[in-house]
């Protein structure tokens, strides 16, 4: 919450009150000059809760065990017929031209494969879990009141575990995991339109990875929002995010996008 705390102290003279009236304003007006510059170079902090869903699908390789890597498409119907929990959201404070957020996604997805032979296991119950964070700090290149446009920088954590029972056959009862965790740096930039009709423009693009663990990692998302009150607001918007990441035997190079509708919550 961003206010302006004003305050000024005037000593009025009676003799040659037309001049120290005159000091006086000069005075008003530069103490009231500084308070607002105080206020909006960083008193504050102001904070933004935004938890969404995702309506996102899955495709592209993924290899287990030190296995072929496999061709995955999933549409978003897949995906939710599946899901045993999820979750999404960003959580972000702003001071003055410098911003600090966290972002995560959430996802565990069971389900049970069918074997076409039987002999090994007659099926499969799969538990995949992702998950991601992303940790990061900003800094406003610009700031005119109604736009905002941030560069940042930080660290994407992940978790990717995909955990097997099998059922019947050679293997019945016996257990099997594999996946990878995963830090990359990353680089982006942000922005933030407001209109006078309480709608607004937002989104951010990103990019990480660079070899330090995964190969490469990207980010893009744009949405349109609507404010009912100053503190919420309703979003709907689009978001892609790829990553191609590998590490002996196990490989992760995927796409999700889709659609995202969620609500921003700022206090």
């Amino acid at each position: 919450m961003r206010h302006i705390l004003s305050y000024c102290a005037v000593s009025l003279a009676a003799l040659g009150f037309g001049s120290v009236a005159a000091h006086a304003e000069d005075a008003v007006s530069a103490h009231e000059e500084e308070a607002i510059v105080s206020s909006t170079s960083g008193n504050d902090w102001s904070f933004t809760a935004a938890p969404y869903l995702w309506a996102t699908g899955l495709e592209g390789d993924i290899g287990l065990f030190g296995f072929q890597p496999q061709d995955v498409d999933l549409s978003f119907g897949d995906v939710l017929d599946n899901l045993e929990f999820g979750f999404m959201g960003v959580f972000e404070g702003r001071n003055g031209p410098y911003t600090l957020g966290v972002e995560m996604f959430y996802a565990d997805i069971g389900t049970t494969i069918n074997t076409p032979v039987g002999i090994a296991a007659t099926s499969i119950d799969a538990d995949v879990t992702t998950f991601f964070a992303t940790a990061y700090g900003g800094y406003a290149v610009v700031d005119d009141g109604s736009a905002t446009v941030d560069v940042f920088g930080g660290l994407r954590f992940w978790s990717v575990d995909n955990d097997f029972s099998f059922n019947g056959g050679v293997l019945g009862g016996t257990t099997a995991s594999d996946g990878g965790d995963w830090v990359d740096p990353v680089i982006g930039i942000k922005f933030r339109k407001d209109y006078d009709n309480n709608f607004f423009v937002s989104g951010w693009g990103m990019v990480g990875g660079f070899g330090v663990s995964s190969d490469m990692m990207w980010d893009a998302m744009g949405i349109v929002g609507y404010e009912f009150t100053d503190v919420t607001s309703v979003i709907l918007g689009y978001r892609a995010a790829g990553v191609d990441y590998s590490s002996g035997g196990f490989v992760f190079d995927t796409v999700m996008k889709g659609p995202i509708i969620g609500a921003a919550f700022r206090f």
